[in-house]
């Protein structure tokens, strides 16, 4: 009889042991699969921020190229300015 209360404890023992193996591998399986959501919202999150990148360096591109074309537009008007003042001098020295 100790022999076979010794087995029903040996079972009892292992079929407990497989059940919390069991909830460790489904707990896993979850933390897994919460693991996979996570990665795939990470990876539309640097998706969108790729494309929001992407739109805010052609905006400051052409942002860039107004600048230098404002630039230029100032340089010339500068010089026409100076050139209707110096012809302004030169009139009135005469």
């Amino acid at each position: 009889m100790a022999s076979m209360a010794e087995g029903q404890l040996a079972f009892e023992s292992s079929a407990s042991d497989f059940n919390l193996l069991a909830e460790k591998v489904y707990r896993t399986i979850e933390l897994l699969k919460e693991a996979r959501t996570q990665r795939a919202a990470a990876e539309q999150e640097l998706a969108t921020a790729r494309e929001m990148l992407d739109a805010q360096a052609a905006e400051t591109e052409t942002v860039r190229k107004q600048l230098l074309a404002l630039q230029q537009e100032r340089a010339e008007v500068r010089n026409r300015v100076e050139k209707l003042l110096g012809d302004v001098d030169a009139i009135l020295e005469q």
